[in-house]
């Protein structure tokens, strides 16, 4: 099945990249080991097949990125809202890998793991919303601070649109763009997403009608199910 346009995830190892692909289309959150190299899922929107790529964030992948990037419909940069180093290596060495993705890519913002941060993100996604998994009590023991907020996100998606050389006034608003997500719990997990998926149809579209290739030829690798991947959280 040959896909239509292509979303890929970018970002340091360990900052949950793995782990929030799994959440998003296995519908569960399972411990991982670091992806080697890279692997997708196909996804079926509506009439069309997007396939999403999970990357490696190890330095010796690096060169990788690029090449999973090309004629990229969306980039989905990802940090652990825990880390602020995992924020400023998305600007120092992924934004760069991006220059290969199509010009009218569209880009996302996301601070995984705010289920160590925030209490909303104890909230399972899939589940009764006014409950919890555990008692909120022994979420606030465990809390730890949050190094990355929303605001310098959004910043930092306002630094991509003119590195890209985008106008802010067309391109989608930051806050529309930016999230806070909890691969563990599924918090905003879906909306992410979704989110991307709705974005990305009429680049698809401009893409068909450009006519060009989707250039990563899949039938050379494995599906995600049979790579080793990963990430935590």
């Amino acid at each position: 099945m040959k896909p239509d346009g292509k979303v890929v995830l970018l970002g340091d190892m360990n900052v949950g990249k793995t782990s929030l692909l799994h959440r998003y289309m296995e519908r569960r959150f399972q411990d991982t080991v670091s992806t080697v190299g890279g692997a997708f899922y196909l996804k079926q929107w509506g009439p069309h097949n997007i396939s999403i790529w999970d990357t490696a964030g190890r330095e010796q992948f690096h060169g990788l990125g690029s090449m999973y990037c090309r004629g990229a419909a969306a980039v989905i940069l990802t940090y652990d809202v825990t880390s602020l180093q995992s924020m400023v290596e998305l600007e120092d060495r992924f934004l760069a890998l991006t220059d290969t993705a199509s010009t009218d890519c569209v880009f996302a913002v996301v601070g995984n793991k705010a289920d160590l941060t925030d209490a909303c993100a104890f909230l399972p996604e899939m589940e009764n919303k006014h409950h919890f998994e555990k008692p909120i009590n022994s979420f606030m023991s465990t809390k730890v601070k949050k190094q990355v907020h929303v605001d310098d996100a959004i910043a930092l998606y306002k630094k991509i649109l003119k590195y890209k050389m985008l106008d802010e006034k067309t391109a989608p608003a930051g806050e529309k763009m930016c999230f806070e997500t909890s691969a563990k719990t599924g918090y905003n997990v879906d909306d992410l997403f979704e989110t991307v998926f709705e974005m990305v149809i009429p680049v698809i579209l401009q893409q068909k009608t450009e006519g060009l290739p989707q250039t990563v030829d899949l039938n050379n690798y494995k599906t995600a199910k049979n790579t080793p991947s990963g990430c935590c959280r």
